[in-house]
């Protein structure tokens, strides 16, 4: 088995835990072993902390990394905007000598330094570069055939793409091709580039963003909405629930992040995968059974 430290994040233990039980369930089945990082903090996160105190940002984030290079492994995240945080942190200590400096100053009162020797991915792009989608598909014991399944992105994944180097990032196909792993159909929504909305302060532009992406799922007729963030996670579930009822509108596509669904193609059952506290339930999954092996 390959090794990787796992960066939780804050966003899942605290509010998603299914999906971090998903990711320990389906990852050992692909060869990879999950490293798990004492000490880890917040990311801390790509927006309001950075832009509050930006070293603070690039110290707190570094620490966290100094983790993983002390396993001697690479590390991989479950959330974009981690991955975020993480990836441009490393980034710009690569090619600054004296941020880095100043940031090992400010490591060196804990006893750390950042060398820049353990990389970052996001969890997706693991199984994609490291698995592969063959592999994938062999793992799996429950196809997903003709089931629909819409894909968001999100925006964190994608850009800059310079510094997050995960696809094209005005034409990615790893999410689509990562769902046919699992015998399922992907379908592409009109707005697919757009973002959730989550981060924005005014209460009415998020709103009317929201309504828009949903428009456009409901408009592709597909039974699930695939992701890969737990915070688009959290717009599609409950946020979807409020801007329904907002605007009085009939949005009711069933969200499911990724690694739920991989975890209940390779066999786990639907009862432990969390399904039941979301708002909007993917209950269509359940017509779906294990396929036993045929016989040699």
């Amino acid at each position: 088995m390959e090794r990787f430290a796992f960066f939780p994040g804050c966003l899942v233990p605290a509010r998603y835990p299914a999906m971090e039980f998903a990711i320990r369930q389906s990852l050992p089945k692909l060869g990879i072993e999950i490293v798990d990082l004492e000490g880890t903090s917040c990311c801390p996160d790509p927006i309001y902390f950075k832009s509050k105190d930006k070293m603070a940002w690039l110290s707190v984030a570094a620490r966290n990394l100094c983790l993983a290079e002390e396993q001697g492994v690479d590390l991989f995240t479950n959330c974009s905007g981690c991955t975020a945080t993480l990836s441009e942190t490393w980034h710009l200590l690569h090619e600054d000598e004296k941020l880095r400096d100043r940031v090992n100053e400010r490591l060196a009162r804990i006893g750390k330094e950042w060398k820049g020797t353990s990389r970052i991915r996001h969890i997706a792009t693991l199984v994609r570069d490291v698995v592969g989608y063959e592999a994938i598909r062999e793992t799996v014991i429950r196809p997903l055939e003709g089931l629909q399944v819409s894909i968001h992105y999100g925006c964190h994944l994608l850009k800059p793409s310079r510094i997050m180097k995960v696809d094209d990032p005005n034409d990615p196909s790893m999410m689509e091709e990562l769902v046919r792993a699992l015998g399922a159909e992907p379908v592409r929504h009109r707005k697919w580039h757009l973002c959730c909305g989550k981060a924005c302060t005014d209460e009415n532009l998020p709103n009317n963003m929201m309504r828009d992406l949903l428009t456009t799922v409901r408009d592709t007729d597909a039974e699930v909405l695939c992701l890969i963030c737990p915070t688009c996670f959290s717009q599609f579930d409950h946020g979807q629930y409020r801007i329904a009822k907002k605007f009085e509108e009939d949005f009711h596509t069933p969200p499911v992040y990724y690694f739920q669904l991989l975890a209940y193609a390779q066999g786990v059952e639907y009862t432990n995968l969390g399904f039941e506290r979301q708002r909007f339930k993917p209950e269509c999954l359940q017509r779906f059974s294990v396929q036993e092996p045929a016989e040699v």
